[in-house]
């Protein structure tokens, strides 16, 4: 019999008798992504929305019956700490920590380091402070510090980060307690760094930010994303909680986790590409010329401009050119020839990959680049000449970077497995593709393992395209090829999604 088994997350953390924040405040994270939450009190709180009277942390022996308990029935994939309130109740949990992994269990840690609270109290002294940058944060999968405890734990300077990431620890420091317009958390991860933006929400309540914010990212570590990903999520969440924030007191009152947080748009950030030394202006984000046709269908991948000329004439309206060699001697000609049998077809939308430069100088309708391209490229160039631009992603993050840039598509892979490269990927599955062909309000196309067996399925899901290689340029016929792919999707978008 299924048994429906949840990833279990531990919070160990403090209780809030307001219920605002802390351990209260982390299982309703926990519960709006659907994970088991279980609690280990370090610290009981006196407290209200408008101050905390009184702090006192359990004994560590309390301390560790509580995990022990948990760690006998409910061993944890992830472990979000919050509020702990003394070194020795720091000192248990980093015990724990190594225990449970010399077990074998691969817990992820993130450590939200709350020294202080937003109303004022201070939570914990030099001895607390320094147990946790000696024991606590290098054991750490992601440290979760708003910018106060960032400065105060040493986390903000670069060498600081950068000796964080030799030990395999990502960082992200989170913007609530600034005051600018957009709310921006700089993140260093093993997949991605730079500064993850949105507009602020503008609410007096938020109390809880935090703690959703990190159980969120151990939610989503214990579901198996990277971090780079469980950190968008948390975001994600966050910004949804405090969309429905309310009072609950004289104060600040708490935020809402919900767990339809990742159904909208506005709560995507948007990601600034490498290198960036500041946040992107979320409010003034230029677009890329849209499609003429965003229904963009069949989309083969093809390696040659007779293969362009080919699909097209076999009624395809909708092909990329992909020369992977950059020193290949006919390169420009393939690409000049590619853009004339296009511009010769009615309704045809051409896009060159990665080749950038000979695609602006020949004057091509689009171009589709890779995340590990975007650093090279005049985005900006290409914008103005008014090219049409497709972005591959396969993650969230990677989709919150394109999403920064406005993009005229997206492409999200691998759906299914392929041999047509090699695949760092897991592949994603229509139900992915069919949540962000439901999100992106922009054309989404979904790539890699698709044929004539499964298109009319890739098509259902409300996907724009279906990107094809292999299913066309190594059938028996090509054309007989194209005419089913067409076929197959154009019967898949009358079902329902």
């Amino acid at each position: 019999m299924a048994t429906n088994k949840r990833p279990v997350v531990w919070s160990i953390a403090g209780s809030d008798s307001g219920a605002g924040a802390g351990l209260q405040a982390d299982l309703k994270a926990l519960q709006a992504f659907g994970v088991h939450g279980c609690t280990a009190v370090a610290a009981v709180t006196a407290q209200n929305s408008v101050a905390v009277t009184r702090v006192e942390p359990v004994s560590a022996d309390l301390l560790d019956a509580q995990l022990s308990a948990m760690a006998q029935d409910m061993p944890p994939q992830a472990i979000k700490t919050g509020l702990l309130g003394s070194a020795d109740n720091v000192r248990v949990v980093s015990q724990w920590i190594d225990r449970l992994r010399a077990q074998g269990h691969a817990v992820a840690l993130v450590v939200d380091p709350v020294l202080g609270s937003t109303t004022g109290a201070a939570f914990a002294n030099d001895a607390v402070r320094q147990a946790y940058v000696e024991e606590l944060l290098p054991r750490a999968t992601l440290i979760t510090p708003n910018q106060a405890e960032a400065q105060r734990l040493g986390l903000a300077e670069s060498a600081a980060q950068q000796a964080l990431r030799a030990r395999g620890v990502s960082l992200c420091i989170t913007g609530g307690d600034a005051d600018d317009a957009q709310a921006s958390d700089w993140l260093c991860s093993p997949q991605a760094t730079g500064w993850l933006s949105l507009p602020r929400v503008a609410t007096h309540h938020h109390h809880g930010t935090g703690c959703t914010f990190a159980s969120t990212a151990a939610a989503a570590l214990a579901s198996g994303y990277c971090v780079a990903d469980a950190v968008v999520l948390a975001k994600m969440a966050t910004t949804h909680a405090l969309r429905h924030a309310y009072a609950a007191g004289q104060g600040a009152g708490p935020v809402q986790a919900l767990p339809d947080f990742a159904q909208h748009i506005d709560n995507l950030p948007a990601f600034t590409l490498p290198g960036a030394a500041a946040p992107l202006d979320v409010h003034a984000l230029p677009s890329f010329a849209h499609l003429s046709n965003p229904a963009l269908g069949v989309y083969p991948v093809v390696d040659s401009a007779a293969w362009v000329r080919r699909v097209l004439v076999a009624g395809i309206r909708t092909v990329q050119l992909r020369i992977k060699e950059p020193n290949e001697p006919t390169l420009a000609t393939q690409i000049a020839e590619s853009i004339a049998a296009a511009n010769a077809t009615p309704r045809a939308q051409l896009f060159i990959n990665d080749h950038w430069q000979l695609a602006l100088q020949h004057g091509a309708y689009g171009v589709h680049l890779g995340q590990e391209d975007l650093e090279q490229v005049d985005l900006q160039a290409l914008r103005q000449a008014g090219v049409r631009l497709g972005l591959s992603t396969h993650s969230y993050w990677e989709v919150a970077r394109a999403w920064a840039l406005r993009p005229s598509y997206i492409a999200c892979g691998p759906i299914f497995a392929t041999q047509s490269k090699d695949m760092p990927w897991i592949p994603q599955g229509l139900d992915n593709l069919r949540y962000w062909a439901s999100v992106l309000p922009l054309p989404v196309v979904g790539i890699a393992g698709i044929h004539v067996g499964n298109v009319a399925d890739v098509a259902a899901t409300g996907a724009a395209s279906a990107a094809v290689i292999s299913a066309i340029t190594k059938a028996a016929n090509p054309e007989q090829a194209c005419a089913a792919l067409l076929q197959g999707f154009a019967g898949g978008t009358t079902r329902p999604a």
